[in-house]
């Protein structure tokens, strides 16, 4: 696949500085130059922190970067016809992202979505004017996951001019954060550890691996959920959306990751939670996973070390779920403090992990399994 040399090397840090926002002709250029966040005390330990950065200040959310810059590589490629629809199977950020997209270049939406979409994303989705195709039933050995996948494909057999964007395999997902790290570089100056968390692969591989040519000595991080697949975990039913995964995301860079941290969704929970009440800045499932670990890095590393998390979104869409005390008794997830520090497993197989665990061997299951299951997932 071409790529498109979208956004200039800069030579120095400060040449990455831009200034106010200007007034904006298009919805997409209310994207990016989002803030930063010294996350400290009472969350953390006393004297200690990390830098969030704060992505739900873009209109939907991180994937609002990749669903622009994917939308518009595709149509300088001709693969993308003019008012052709648009048609992806998420969770739900993306499709707010593909949303912004269409309206931005002129092309209808179709998301593909499953039963565990919050209400409020379904009605904000069609708000902004996407179409939402629900699947009913999970695949039996790729969850729900698969199943909108499928039905992605059939969508497309029925209209030869529609266009999958493959957020899950497709390079350009990883270069439209190529911005987001340069505005890192440009807002803190330097970064020694950066914590992701990951479920297309996308914004974890393209920040990290443009800001070890900053940083060579970058240490990166990467959150999963209980239950994923990505790591090397056998796949489970999973209640956390937003990352993790039920099939093997080829936009995954195994090889940039010095460690890994799985994390269950009442950890992830408490966290949210406790960023909210004392910092006025949380999200969701992949905040309050990425926070969990930050914290803990925050104090074993020296307290020199300058760490960087990526807060994917905000609280909107979660004020049912993980703000809502019904649904989190209901789903188990209050009253279950988080241990001081993670369990420990020497390898990503070595057995089940159910709470917050770290490995520091992080290999690429696919890469590494029978020749069959290798084949059957490219």
């Amino acid at each position: 696949m071409n790529h498109h040399a979208r956004t200039p090397v800069p030579t120095s840090p400060a040449q990455l500085l831009t200034g106010p926002k200007h007034p904006q002709h298009t919805p997409g250029g209310l994207v990016g130059d989002t803030p930063v966040l010294w996350i400290g005390e009472p969350f953390t330990t006393a004297g200690r922190g990390f830098w969030a950065k704060l992505e739900g200040h873009n209109p939907g959310g991180i994937k609002d970067r990749t669903a622009l810059y994917m939308v518009r590589a595709a149509k300088d490629r001709g693969q993308l016809r003019p008012g052709a629809r648009i048609v992806e199977s998420t969770s739900g950020t993306l499709g707010l992202g593909l949303a912004l997209a269409g309206a931005t270049y002129g092309h209808p939406v179709t998301v593909v979505t499953d039963p565990g979409m919050e209400p409020l994303m379904t009605g904000l989705l069609t708000a902004y004017g996407a179409e939402v195709d629900l699947v009913t039933a999970p695949h039996p050995e790729g969850g729900w996951q698969q199943a909108r996948r499928d039905r992605v494909e059939t969508l497309l057999a029925a209209d030869a001019d529609a266009w999958c964007p493959d957020q899950y395999h497709n390079p350009d997902n990883v270069a439209a954060y190529a911005p987001l790290a340069h505005e890192l570089v440009a807002q803190l100056g330097r970064i020694d550890t950066l914590v992701v968390s990951v479920g297309t692969g996308g914004h974890s591989a393209g920040i990290a691996s443009v800001l070890r040519g900053f940083f060579p000595g970058l240490r990166v991080v990467g959150v999963d959920t209980t239950g994923s697949t990505i790591f090397g975990q056998p796949a489970a039913p999973r209640l956390m959306r937003g990352l993790g995964s039920s099939i093997y995301p080829r936009n995954v860079a195994y090889e940039l990751f010095d460690e890994v941290h799985w994390v269950a969704a009442p950890e992830a929970v408490w966290a949210a939670r406790q960023l909210a009440r004392h910092h006025y800045a949380t999200g969701g499932w992949s905040v309050g996973a990425v926070a969990l670990v930050s914290r803990w890095l925050a104090r074993t590393l020296p307290p020199e070390e300058r760490i960087v998390s990526v807060f994917p979104d905000g609280p909107q869409r979660y004020v049912g779920t993980v703000f809502n005390d019904v649904y989190a008794r209901q789903h188990n997830l209050l009253g279950q403090l988080p241990a001081d520090d993670p369990d420990e497993i020497d390898e990503p197989t070595a057995r089940v992990v159910t709470r917050w665990t770290r490995c520091t061997r992080v290999l690429d299951p696919v890469a590494d399994a029978p020749l069959e299951l290798a084949e059957a997932v490219q």
